[in-house]
C-alpha cells in the first residue's frame, strides 16, 4: 500500500505524466507533441509547432523518412557486413605472414648460431694448429742449440782439464820420470788445439707471429647481412612492352617496380618475386628474373607459340597491381623476314641480349629465311621417321606411358619441374606450384607425396629440382626459399643446406663422392656441398663466357665424376671438373641437330651418352660423351610442350617432366 502513496508536493497530473511512456514519434523540441513530418534540409522530425520554423524547407511525411533511413541503414549494414569475410581472410593471411616471419626469424637465428659456432670451431682449430706449429718449430730450434751447447761444454771441459794437468806438470821439476806424461799431455794439447768446435751459432732466436687480423676483423665486422625489403604487392607495379603484344620466339621484357605501403619506391633488391606466363589450359612458359638491386626487376621470357597468354607477377606470393596481365602472342609472317641462313644463329643469340621492340628492323634481324630448312624442329614427325635418320642412328625410342593432368590431387601436377629416379625403382617429381614431391613406381603407379607450403625449414615454397642421394635421402632445390632441403626416403624432413648462400637454386644432383651439386639459376653459379652443409667449392658467374652461365637449369654427373650443366640462355651444355675447370662445351642457338633453344633437363646413360631436354624446341636430344649429336627421342606421337627435368629410371627408360602438359612421360630407351 505504501508503494502507491505520493509525496505531499506532488499532484496526480504530474504523476500521470511521469508514468506514461513517451510516444514513439514525440517531437524532440515540444513535449507532448507528435511529430508527423521530417525536414529533409535539417534532417529532424517536426511537429505542428515546428513547422513555421521550417516553412521554406523541403518536408516529407515522417513515416516515409523513417522508412528511407531504415533502408539506407540496412544497406550500409549489409555493405559493412560484406567486408567481414574479406577482413577475416586478410586477418588469417596477415597472421600467417606473422607466423612465417616468426618461423623465419627462428630459422635465421639457428643459422647464425650454427654458422658462428662453426667459425668458432674453425678458429679453435687454427689456434691449435698455430700453437702446435709454434711448439714444433721451437723444439727443433731448441734441439739444435742445445746440442751445440752440449758440444761446447764438453770441449771447454776437456781443454780446461788438459790445461790444468799441463800447468801442474810444468810447475814440477823436469825429470826423466815425468817425460812420458808430459809427452802425452803435449799430444793431448795438440789434439785439443785442432779440435773443431761449433763456435758460431747453428740456429737463431727468431720466433715471430705474423697474424693478419685487420682484414679478418673487417670481414668479421661485415660478416652476414639481414636481408629484407619493405615492398608490398598492392603498391608494386609492372611496365614495359612485354605486358602487351609479343612475338613468338622473341624475348620480351617486363620491368617490375617495387613500392612500400605508402607507394614510395623501394631502393634495394632481394625481394621474393615470382613470374609465370601461362595459357588458359595452364601450360607454363619459363623465363628469368633479373634483380637490379635497386628495387626494380626485369622479367625476360620467350613464348614458343602464338595465342592468348597470361602473365602472373607475384611479390611475396601476392599479385602485384594489374596482375595477372593478358598477353597476345603473334607470329611473324614469313614475307616479313629477310635474312640469310648464315646469320640466323648469330641473330637468335643476339635476341636474348636485346628484347624485341616490335620494329621492322628487329623483325628482319631475328627472322628466318623462307628457304632455310628446319631440321629436327618441335613436333616434326616426318623428320624423325625418315630412312636417313634410321641409317644415321640405331637408337629407336617410343612413349611407354604418361602420367598426370593439371590439378592438385595425387597424380596431378601444376608446373612440374625436376625429375629424379632411384635405384630402388622410384620416380620422383618436383611438383613446383603444388609445393610437394610426388613418388611413383617405374611402372607409373602412385606411391606417395610429401611437402607443405611455407617458408620454414621442412616446408616447400617452390620445389624445382630433386635428386636421390646414395644414402636414400631425397634432396630438393627450393627456388623461392633459397635453400636445399633434405628429407629421408619416407619424406621426413632432416636438414637444409645453402641457406644464406643460394639465391635461386633450380637443379640438384649428387656426385660420386656423395656431395650435393646445386645449380643456382639466379646467381649463375654451381655450388658443391657436403651433405652436412659445408661448402666444398663453387664456380661460375653471369655471362656468356666458357666458365659463365646465363640462367643455368639442371645438372648431371658423368662416369668421370664431371658435372654437366645446361646453360639455358646461352643455349649450350657445359661439362666441368669438380674444381670448376671447363672440359667440354657443345650446342648453339637454333633448331637443327645438336642445337638448342634453351636446354633444361640433362641425364647421362651407362655408356656416357648425354640426354638433353630442349625446352624451346620441345624435344629431347641424345649426344655422345664428346658432345656429338646422335639422335632424338621419338616424341612425335604425343608431343612435348616445354620439357623440364629429365632422368634415367633404374630399368633404363627416359623419364621427362612435360611441364606445359602437366604430366611426366616415360620413353623406351635402347642403350
Amino acid at each position: 500500500m505504501e508503494a502507491h502513496q505520493h509525496s505531499p508536493d506532488s499532484s496526480s497530473e504530474e504523476c500521470t505524466v511521469l508514468e506514461a511512456p513517451p510516444g514513439k514519434n514525440t517531437c524532440p523540441q515540444h513535449a507532448g507533441k507528435v511529430a508527423e513530418l521530417f525536414c529533409s534540409a535539417c534532417e529532424c522530425a517536426l511537429c505542428e509547432d515546428c513547422v513555421p520554423d521550417h516553412e521554406e524547407h523541403p518536408k516529407v511525411p515522417l513515416s516515409q523518412a523513417l522508412e528511407q533511413h531504415r533502408s539506407s541503414l540496412q544497406e550500409r549494414l549489409g555493405g559493412v557486413q560484406n567486408r567481414l569475410p574479406q577482413i577475416s581472410d586478410a586477418l588469417s593471411f596477415v597472421k600467417e605472414i606473422l607466423q612465417q616471419l616468426t618461423n623465419q626469424r627462428a630459422s635465421i637465428e639457428e643459422d647464425i648460431q650454427s654458422s658462428f659456432e662453426d667459425l668458432h670451431k674453425q678458429l679453435d682449430v687454427r689456434k691449435s694448429v698455430l700453437l702446435m706449429e709454434l711448439e714444433v718449430t721451437n723444439g727443433l730450434k731448441q734441439k739444435v742449440l742445445q746440442a751445440q751447447v752440449d758440444s761446447l761444454v764438453r770441449g771447454e771441459g776437456d781443454i780446461t782439464a788438459s790445461c790444468t794437468q799441463t800447468e801442474e806438470a810444468l810447475a814440477g821439476e823436469a825429470c826423466a820420470a815425468s817425460l812420458q806424461a808430459e809427452q802425452e799431455l803435449q799430444g793431448r794439447l795438440g789434439e785439443l788445439a785442432g779440435l773443431g768446435l761449433p763456435c758460431q751459432p747453428e740456429e737463431n732466436d727468431q720466433l715471430d707471429l705474423l697474424l693478419e687480423t685487420d682484414g679478418l676483423r673487417k670481414s668479421i665486422h661485415n660478416l652476414g647481412t639481414i636481408v629484407t625489403t619493405s615492398a608490398v604487392a598492392s603498391q608494386s607495379e609492372a611496365m614495359g612492352a612485354g605486358l602487351e603484344q609479343c612475338i613468338v620466339g622473341h624475348p620480351a621484357s617486363v620491368t617490375i617496380v617495387t613500392r612500400d605501403k605508402s607507394g614510395g619506391a623501394c631502393k634495394s633488391g632481394n625481394a621474393i618475386l615470382s613470374a609465370e606466363v601461362f595459357t588458359p589450359d595452364g601450360s607454363i612458359v619459363d623465363g628469368e628474373i633479373v634483380d637490379h638491386k635497386n628495387g626494380t626487376y626485369e622479367f625476360v621470357y620467350t613464348v614458343p607459340k602464338e595465342g592468348d597468354f597470361s602473365l602472373a607477377l607475384r611479390l611475396y606470393d601476392q599479385h602485384i597491381k594489374g596482375s595477372p596481365f593478358k598477353l597476345t602472342i603473334n607470329r611473324l609472317l614469313e614475307a616479313e623476314v629477310e635474312v640469310s641462313p648464315s646469320t640466323t644463329t648469330a641473330t637468335n643469340s643476339a635476341a636474348y641480349a636485346t628484347p624485341s621492340t616490335g620494329s621492322s628492323e628487329g623483325a628482319k634481324r631475328r627472322g628466318k629465311s623462307p628457304g632455310q630448312k628446319k631440321k629436327g624442329s618441335k613436333r616434326a614427325s616426318s623428320a624423325l621417321g625418315t630412312p636417313r635418320r634410321k641409317t644415321q642412328n640405331p637408337i629407336e625410342d617410343d612413349l611407354i606411358f604418361r602420367i598426370g593432368t593439371k590439378g592438385r590431387n595425387k597424380g596431378e601436377f601444376t608446373n612440374l619441374q625436376g625429375v629424379a629416379a632411384s635405384s630402388s625403382g622410384r620416380i620422383l617429381i618436383a611438383d613446383s606450384n603444388n609445393q610437394c614431391v610426388q613418388m611413383f613406381s617405374n611402372e607409373g603407379e602412385f606411391k606417395s607425396r610429401f611437402g607443405m607450403r611455407g617458408r620454414s625449414p621442412g616446408q616447400l615454397q617452390r620445389p624445382t629440382g630433386v635428386a636421390v642421394h646414395p644414402s636414400g635421402d631425397i634432396i630438393i632445390a627450393d627456388y623461392d626459399n633459397k635453400w636445399v632441403s633434405i628429407f629421408n626416403s619416407e619424406g621426413k624432413y632432416k636438414a637444409k643446406l645453402g641457406s644464406g648462400r643460394l639465391m635461386g637454386p633450380k637443379g640438384v644432383s649428387v656426385d660420386q663422392n656423395g656431395h650435393v651439386i646445386v645449380v643456382d639459376n639466379k646467381a649463375c653459379t654451381v655450388f658443391i656441398f657436403q651433405l652436412t652443409g659445408k661448402l666444398v667449392t663453387k664456380f661460375g658467374s653471369r655471362g656468356n663466357g666458357d666458365k659463365q652461365f646465363a640462367g643455368p637449369h639442371f645438372a648431371a654427373v658423368n662416369n668421370n665424376n664431371e658435372v654437366i650443366v645446361t646453360d639455358f640462355h646461352n643455349h649450350s651444355v657445359k661439362v666441368f671438373t669438380l674444381e670448376g675447370e671447363l672440359v667440354l662445351k657443345f650446342g648453339s642457338n637454333g633448331e637443327g641437330n645438336g642445337q638448342f633453344n634453351a636446354p633444361t633437363g640433362v641425364a647421362v646413360d651407362v655408356n656416357g651418352n648425354i640426354i638433353v631436354a630442349d625446352w624451346g624446341n620441345s624435344r629431347i636430344q641424345v649426344f655422345d660423351g664428346s658432345g656429338s649429336f646422335l639422335s632424338y627421342i621419338n616424341t612425335s606421337a604425343d608431343p612435348l610442350y616445354g620439357p623440364q627435368g629429365l632422368a634415367l629410371t633404374s630399368d633404363g627408360h627416359v623419364v621427362v617432366a612435360d611441364s606445359g602438359n602437366h604430366c611426366f612421360k616415360v620413353y623406351r630407351y635402347l642403350q
